[in-house]
């Protein structure tokens, strides 16, 4: 776990105090395009990330920018990740849809199998699944 984790992890959510949120990050993609497709700066993936750092500030859940996720094909794209848990892809998300991936993040936050819920997890993270990608541990690789 990194610093940001740890740190996050020592914290509780105030609407929740059982609820820690250190085990999970949000990855948002900063070089997302439009549906356009334009090179206009800031691109919809940094505004994305923005909106999720905003979002996720309260409840101390990291959000990291990165490169690129490879799914291009379906644009604003974010991931939430969570130790020892399967790991899952989202896209066709909105520049503003930072609010659901706090939403999704804190909802995994809960899952005692490693799963994200389906119940109670916004609309735009039910639509825009891309992929569930299963812990190491499941295939049976130790990291």
């Amino acid at each position: 776990m990194n610093a940001a984790g740890k740190a996050a992890g020592s914290l509780a959510d105030a609407a929740s105090p059982a609820v820690q949120h250190g085990d999970v990050t949000i990855l948002v993609c900063r070089t997302c395009r439009d549906s356009a497709g334009s090179d206009a700066e800031p691109r919809p993936g940094r505004l994305l990330a923005a909106s999720a750092r905003d979002a996720a500030a309260p409840h101390a859940i990291p959000v990291a920018e990165v490169e690129c996720l490879g799914n291009c094909k379906r644009r604003l794209s974010a991931a939430l990740l969570k130790s020892g848990a399967w790991s899952y892809v989202f896209g066709d998300l909105a520049p503003d849809s930072g609010a659901d991936l706090v939403a999704g993040a804190r909802l995994f936050a809960t899952s005692v199998d490693g799963l994200l819920p389906w119940r109670g997890r916004p609309d735009s993270l039910k639509r825009g699944l891309v992929a569930r990608i299963p812990p190491l541990a499941i295939i049976g690789i130790q990291s």
